[in-house]
């Protein structure tokens, strides 16, 4: 890094200046390196494989519908149902590792949506997911209509 000469007089003002040669220097080192690598990377062991017939797997995954009304009310692929029917058919379907949809209106209390995942937790459910609808304007802009307040 070059700060100066060593003529201490007036003119004595630093470097402006970057020195490119190193940084030259190490570029070209790492494009020779790559060049060399690059082929290494592509290397296979060339076997046989066998060929077989086959068809195509059918990997539709098992639905169960759960919707919840605004007052708490289960309807378990659009029947009613308890939450005790939610969990014996939940667990009866476990080894098949169903994905369970679950519906809830704006207005259902998070405590049942609580209620419901900790039925699915204990029946062996993992795959669980929320269905919505898209909101009308494209744009999610909360107001303070809808916002409901921490304050009692």
């Amino acid at each position: 890094m070059a700060l100066g000469s060593f003529n201490e007089g007036a003119n004595a003002a630093p470097m402006a200046e970057i020195n490119t040669t190193p940084l030259v220097d190490v570029m070209l080192v790492l494009l020779v390196i790559f060049i060399i690598t690059a082929p290494l990377l592509n290397q296979a062991v060339p076997i046989n494989l066998p060929r077989v017939d086959s068809t195509q797997l059918d990997d539709k995954p098992l639905v169960v519908d759960l919707a919840l009304d605004g007052q708490g009310a289960l309807f378990l692929d659009g029947a009613p149902a308890s939450p005790e029917a939610v969990h014996a058919r939940l667990a009866g379907l476990a080894p098949q590792q169903p994905e369970l949809h679950l519906r809830a209106e704006r207005a259902t209390p998070y405590e049942k949506v609580a209620d419901i995942l900790a039925v699915a937790q204990k029946a062996g459910v993992t795959k669980i997911a929320f269905v919505t609808e898209p909101r009308d304007n494209g744009l999610p802009v909360p107001t303070e209509q809808n916002i409901p307040s921490s304050n009692p």
